[in-house]
This record gives structure tokens, sequence and C-alpha cells, in this order.
């Protein structure tokens, strides 16, 4: 039992986090009865939808089929940095940066091993974490911080490309240029044929509930019907898909509601945020994700500010920088220890030097395009 929670509490460190906040806010500010009205549902309907519909387009073997269809042969290890680089950075703006990382990982250690290539491991993954954060970043549903602040704001999707297109191109530029460190050296890439083919009818359901969560996302649906024809479409056609939804991630979104509210009640708290979003919003945003993850500093700090602009920019900038500013990086680094030989100092030594490279690349555009 004592190593069941102590698992629990290590996988679910920032559920366990938000959960104490949480009930911390509502002693302080004890009124239990206004905490349904501080959760957004809609925000909690459609990241169910949408995690349900990729989880299945996941397990319908469809990524994986076409990537490693694209790595399997012979090319130059500059070649094979790039594709398993711009796999997870451009499937990071439809199924979310979590999703890409974990389906591209793995398939990262199969080919730089069947190459041997052992030695640029660390460094490929640590680009492929960059690369999910940062094409993660650039669509209301590739971030689960995103999707928050595109709903809560009630932005159009203009309005949300324009403010993030010039980071997502810096990002493709930087990205494309880290992948030229890699030598030209070419070696045959042999990753074994899966035996299961994939699943064209799980593609078919689930390409048509992602559609369903666009749809919602996009106000075209009202999210109480995307909900109930996700929820009834699983239960008829795929119910296995119910088990492989982050539940843990939608508990920390309600509790991080929960936490929000019962502190924009607390006259002196509030009033610092306030203060500190109203002087430097896209700082606050940037440093308080380093420190507590940017999906829940978003939750934290919408309540104080109308500056979504400054927000979105900060919060997914923020997702650079230290292990866990963004979950993503957390789940690399995780997949990359299962690799024969794999080294946790090594790993956090790229993953150091590469992040402060891109983050100080990113503020430095903000800088020029907003303060200058």
């Amino acid at each position: 039992m004592r190593n069941r929670i102590i698992v629990f509490l290590r996988s679910q460190a920032v559920l366990c986090i938000a959960f104490a906040c949480a009930c911390v806010s509502l002693v302080a500010a004890g009124d239990v009865s206004q905490v349904p009205g501080y959760i957004d549902w809609r925000v909690i309907a459609l990241l169910f939808c949408l995690m349900a519909a990729v989880a299945g387009l996941q397990k319908s073997g469809l990524m994986g089929h076409v990537a490693r269809g694209l790595v399997r042969g012979r090319h130059s290890q500059r070649a094979v940095c790039f594709m398993l680089v711009m796999l997870p950075f451009f499937a990071s703006m439809l199924v979310t940066n979590d999703v890409a990382l974990i389906t591209f990982v793995p398939l990262a250690t199969l080919a730089l091993e069947a190459a041997g290539w052992h030695d640029r491991l660390a460094y490929v993954i640590v680009l492929q974490a960059v690369a999910a954060n940062l094409g993660g970043m650039v669509t209301p549903v590739g971030n689960p911080q995103n999707l928050f602040i595109f709903t809560t704001y009630g932005l159009s999707a203009a309005d949300f490309a324009a403010a993030l297109a010039p980071f997502g191109l810096l990002a493709l530029a930087m990205t494309g240029l880290a992948c030229l460190r890699c030598s030209r050296e070419v070696s045959d890439v042999r990753i074994k044929r899966v035996d299961d083919p994939v699943d064209r009818k799980r593609v078919a359901l689930h390409g048509a509930l992602f559609a369903v969560g666009l749809l919602a996302v996009l106000r075209i649906l009202p999210w109480q019907a995307a909900l109930a024809l996700v929820a009834a479409a699983l239960l008829a056609f795929d119910r296995q898909i119910f088990r492989r939804v982050d539940y843990g991630l939608l508990a920390t979104f309600v509790c991080f509601f929960v936490f929000s509210g019962n502190m924009a009640h607390l006259p002196a708290l509030g009033e610092w945020l306030s203060g500190l979003m109203a002087s430097h919003p896209m700082l606050t945003s940037l440093l308080a994700s380093q420190v507590v993850s940017n999906v829940p500093a978003s939750v934290l700090l919408a309540g104080f500010t109308q500056n979504w602009h400054s927000l979105l920019i900060g919060v997914d900038l923020g997702g650079l920088g230290t292990p866990i500013a963004s979950l993503a990086s957390l789940i690399a680094l995780k997949l990359y220890l299962y690799a024969p030989g794999a080294s946790t100092g090594a790993f956090m030594k790229v993953f150091a030097l590469v992040n402060a490279l891109f983050l100080a690349a990113m503020v430095g555009l903000y800088a020029v395009l907003y303060v200058l």
C-alpha cells in the first residue's frame, strides 16, 4: 500500500500539489458554496473530448506506422534527426505535445540504436521535447493551456494564430538549424515492422470524434452536444478508450479552477497577483510556469488579468526552461531513461543548454515585437 502511494505521488505530483492548493484555499476563503461556479466545465468537457479522440488515434497505430515508414531505410544522421524532431513539432499541433512525445520518443530510441548513433540520443530527445512544446503552442489544441486560454477569453482562431505565428516560425527555423549539428554520416535504420496493421475503423471513428471536438472548440457545435456525441460513440464502439483518457490532467484543472476562484476572493493575494499581471504580464506568466508548470500557471493567472495576449505568450514560452515548466518535458525525460545506457546527468546537461538558448531567442523576439 505504501509503495502504491509513493508511485501515485511521483506520477501525479502536479495533481497532488493542485489538490493541496485547492484544499488550503478552501480553508482560507471559507465559502464552499461558490466552488461549482469556479469550475469552467466547458474547458473540462472539451479536454475530455479531444483527449479521447487523440487516444483513439494513437491506439489505432496510425501515427507510429507513418513515422516508422519515414525513418526506416538508409539515411544520414542529420536527415534522421530532422525527421525525428519535425514529427513531434507538427504532430503536436493536432494531438498535443504530450501525445506527440509518447509516440515519437520511443521511435527515436529505436531508430538511433538501430543505426548505431546512441551518442546522439539525449540531444535528439531534448530537441523533440522542445519541438513538441513549441510546435504545440501555435494551435488552440496543441497544448492544454492553449485550449483553456482560447476558451476562457473567447478568442478567434485568427487572433490566436496572429499572436503566436512569429514564435512558431522562429521555433521551426531554430529546430531545423539545431538538427544540422548532427553529422552527415550515413547508416541503415532497421526498425522491425509491427505485425499489427493500422486499425482503419478506429482511425475513422476517432478522426470523426476529433472533428467534433474541433467544431466545439471553434464554437460551431455546443460543447454539451460534443460531449454527448463523444461519450455515446465511445460507449457504443470503443469503450477501451475511456481508460486511456488522462483524468489526472482533468482533475488538475478542476483543482486549480477552485484554487484560482478562492484566491480571487482573498484581497491581499488578489491585489498582489493583479498588480504583477498589470505591470509585467508576460514575464510573470513565464516565471510562474518555471515553478508550477505552464498549465497550472495559466489557470491561476487568468483570474487576475484580461490581457490574454501576454498571458498566452508567457505560458507557452514558459514551457521552455526548467524540466517542470512543461509536463511534456518530464515525459521526454522519463521515456529517455528507458533506453540502454541512459544518463540523467547527460540529458539534463543538454536540456539546460538547449532550453536556455531557445528561451533566450524567444524572449528576444518578444522584446523586438512588443517592447523595443
